[in-house]
This record gives structure tokens, sequence and C-alpha cells, in this order.
């Protein structure tokens, strides 16, 4: 047999299974979910989970790069200088937004609505969540320079603060769905917070 066919094939999707525990941690937190949760929940038997993925905490790590990949997927292209801001900011909130609610019940952010919870404990989650911070800060600052150079936001007005500011509206629409907000009303929120986020120390 030709070493390079040799063995079984995975008999698994990894995004999938991905998406699978990604709700039952979502669900459940970290600390609250078995490795029993976690077998059932990736219908893989345990020596499989760990050859694949390792222990808990790195099935856990798995779970947040997934959903960060996810995020990136859908609001990623509104960093095309081609949008204007209140395009480019419109279009990730309600891209977001879709994500939040792509579940029933809504689990909003997967990584601020529930991974706090556990950084006391779990340094490396504590880590993955200050990385995922500075990332999302840097995608609006991008938008927010973007819009300078073309014109459309004020120069004399801080980039990276104006991003933390856009984020900040981010993680309410994330807290508020999982809370139980509507869609709808959410919608509503980005529509009239949008507007003030880019007429933000204008005359």
């Amino acid at each position: 047999m030709n070493e390079k066919t040799r063995g079984r094939p995975r008999q698994y999707d990894r995004e999938q299974v991905l998406t699978s525990v990604l709700s039952l941690f979502s669900e459940k937190g970290y600390s609250a979910t078995s490795l029993d949760d976690i077998s059932e929940a990736m219908n893989m038997n345990r020596p499989s989970i760990y050859n694949a993925f390792g222990d808990k905490e790195s099935i856990y790590l798995h779970a947040m790069d997934s959903f960060r990949k996810q995020m990136r997927r859908a609001v990623g292209k509104y960093l095309d200088s081609e949008y204007d801001l209140e395009t480019a900011l419109m279009n990730t909130y309600l891209s977001a937004l879709k994500v939040y609610f792509s579940s029933r019940p809504a689990q909003g952010c997967f990584i601020f609505c529930t991974a706090p919870a556990e950084v006391i404990n779990q340094p490396v989650i504590k880590e993955k969540i200050s990385d995922t911070l500075v990332e999302v800060d840097e995608f609006f600052q991008v938008l927010f320079a973007n819009a300078q150079e073309q014109g459309d936001y004020p120069k004399n007005m801080d980039a990276s603060n104006a991003g933390k500011l856009a984020q900040g509206a981010l993680h309410t629409i994330a807290i508020r769905a999982r809370a139980g907000e509507s869609q709808a009303s959410l919608k509503r929120f980005i529509e009239f917070t949008v507007p003030i986020l880019c007429n933000s120390g204008s005359e």
C-alpha cells in the first residue's frame, strides 16, 4: 500500500465540528462544559478529539479562532477603501448582526459575550481575547484612517480612539443580542449610531 494512502481518512468536517462546539461553549461557557458534552457535540470519541484538537483548553482556543475567521469573512471586505465610512460601518455592523443571530436563541459574540468569564483562571484565553480586541481596534482604525484620506472624516480626530469607540458599539450590539433584544431593534440602533460615529468632531 502506498504510504500516502495508508490509514483511515478523516471522518469529520473540521469547520462543522468547531461550529458545533462553538454553540456548546456559547451556551454553557468553558468551565461548565464537560468533555462528554464536547464529545457529543462534535460526534467524535475522546481519542479522536485529542488527536485532532488537543485538550479542552485547546479545543476552546480552536473554537475562538474559528469564530474570528467567521467574523473576518463577514466584515473583512469593508476594509476596501472604495467604501465610504458610513457604508463601511453600516455593512460591518449589519454583517456582525447576522452572525450574532445565526443561532436561536441568539448567542451574540462568542468571544466577548462568553470568554471574558474565563480569563481569571485561563491566562491563554485572556491573551486570545486581548489579541482579538487589538485586531478589531485595528480593523475600525483602518476604516477611519481611510475616511480621513478621502476627506470623509475630520483629520484632527484620533482614528485609533475612534476605532475603539466603534468597537464599543459592536460589543453593545453583541451583548444586547445575547440578552434577548430583537434583531429589528438592534438594526435600528445601528442606523442611529453609525451617523453619530461618522460625524464625531465635525462642526
